[in-house]
C-alpha cells in the first residue's frame, strides 16, 4: 500500500540515484527533500501526475540543507504560493541566506562547476521557514509527520516519521541503498560519510533510534524504498565500525594527508566491494566504480575530516 507516497527521480548525476518524495493527504501535498534547481521541473511535473497543482503543496521539509538534497529549496519554494519549508533548526538559516553554503561548496568545487551543478541558490524568505526541533510534528492536511533529530552525517540532520503509513524518510542517516546492487538476497546498503560532520558514535544512535520505531520500510535519498530493515541496520553498523577502523588505520600509515585520502579510497573500495560479492551481486571492481566513485572519494573526504577533528580535539 502506497499511503500516497510517491517517489520523484530528481535527474542529479544519473537515473535512480537521488531521490525526492511526495506524501499527498486529502488533496493536500508534502514535499521530503527536492534536489537541485534542475530538478524543479521533475517536482512539479510529480505534483501533476499525483494530481495536485502547486497551491496544494502545504509543505516542503528538508532532511538537511545539503544541497542534492535542499538545493533547490529556494526555487521551487517560488512555484508553491501556500507551502512553508520544514528545515532543522541548525540548517533554517542557510535557506533563509544560502550565501554560506554556496561559498563552502564553492571553495571546494569551484564556481562553474557549482553553477553547472546546482544552478543558482535562491533565499526563502524567513516567515516562509519553520525551525522543526526533535520531537516537532508537521501536520498534512490531519496527518502527522514527526521529525526526528538524527545526527551522524550531519548535524542539521532530521528524519521524518510518518505514522500512517509508519515508514520513515531518512535522507542519508540511513546510508546508501542504489537498485544497481540488488540481488535475490535483497537491498545491498552502506554508510555515507560525506564531509564534514560525520560523527560515527552520534550515527550509530540514530540509527538505533529509527530503528527502535519499527518501521514497516525506510525512504532513502539514495535511492527509494527499502524494506528488511534489521538487516540492513546491522550491516549500516558493522561498516560504520569497518570505515572507522579504515580511517584510523590510514592515518597510523601515510606520510601525509594524500596519501592518507588514497589509502581510505582503495580500502573503502575493497570494502564495499567484497561486501557487494558476499550479498550476491555480479558485477566487478570496475563496475563498483561506476556506481560509487563519486560516493567513496566523498566518504573518504569525510573520514579524513572526522580525523583531524579528533586530532584537533587531542591537542
Amino acid at each position: 500500500m502506497s499511503h500516497g507516497i510517491h517517489t520523484i527521480d530528481t535527474g542529479f548525476v544519473r537515473p535512480h540515484f537521488d531521490a525526492a518524495y511526495l506524501v499527498v493527504e486529502n488533496g493536500h501535498g508534502a514535499f521530503i527533500d527536492c534536489g537541485t534547481n534542475y530538478s524543479v521541473p521533475r517536482m512539479l511535473r510529480g505534483l501533476s501526475d499525483a494530481g495536485l497543482s502547486p497551491a496544494d503543496v502545504d509543505w516542503l521539509i528538508l532532511t538537511h540543507v545539503h544541497l542534492d538534497h535542499a538545493g533547490g529549496a529556494g526555487e521551487l519554494m517560488a512555484h508553491l504560493p501556500n507551502a512553508r519549508v520544514a528545515v532543522h533548526p541548525r540548517g533554517a538559516r542557510h535557506m533563509i541566506d544560502p550565501s554560506q553554503l554556496w561559498a563552502c561548496a564553492s571553495a571546494v568545487y569551484g564556481e562553474d562547476v557549482m553553477a553547472a551543478t546546482y544552478g543558482t541558490l535562491r533565499p526563502i524568505p524567513a516567515e516562509r521557514v519553520t525551525e522543526t526541533p526533535d520531537g516537532h510534528v508537521v501536520m498534512l492536511s490531519g496527518r502527522p509527520l514527526r521529525c526526528l533529530d538524527t545526527p551522524g552525517h550531519a548535524r542539521h540532520h532530521m528524519s521524518i516519521y510518518d505514522e500512517r503509513a509508519n515508514v520513515c524518510f531518512t535522507g542519508d542517516t540511513f546510508g546508501l541503498s542504489y537498485r544497481e546492487f540488488d540481488t535475490s538476497n535483497g537491498a545491498f546498503i552502506l554508510p555515507t560519510t560525506t564531509p564534514v560532520q560525520f560523527d560515527p558514535d552520534a550515527l550509530h544512535a540514530s540509527i538505533r533510534r529509527l530503528m527502535s520505531l519499527k518501521p514497516e520500510a525506510i525512504y532513502v535519498t539514495h535511492f527509494n524504498r527499502v524494506e528488511d530493515l534489521e538487516r540492513l541496520a546491522g550491516d549500516l553498523h558493522v561498516q560504520i565500525d569497518a570505515m572507522v577502523a579504515i580511517a584510523h588505520t590510514a592515518q597510523q600509515n601515510a606520510r601525509d594527508t594524500s596519501q592518507r585520502h588514497e589509502a581510505m579510497k582503495e580500502q573503502l573500495t575493497e570494502l564495499y566491494l567484497s561486501r557487494a560479492l558476499a550479498h550476491g551481486w555480479h558485477g566487478d571492481r570496475a563496475r563498483l566504480l561506476e556506481i560509487l566513485a563519486m560516493d567513496i572519494e566523498l566518504n573518504a573526504q569525510g573520514l579524513g575530516v572526522w580525523l583531524d577533528s579528533q586530532q584537533r580535539r587531542a591537542n
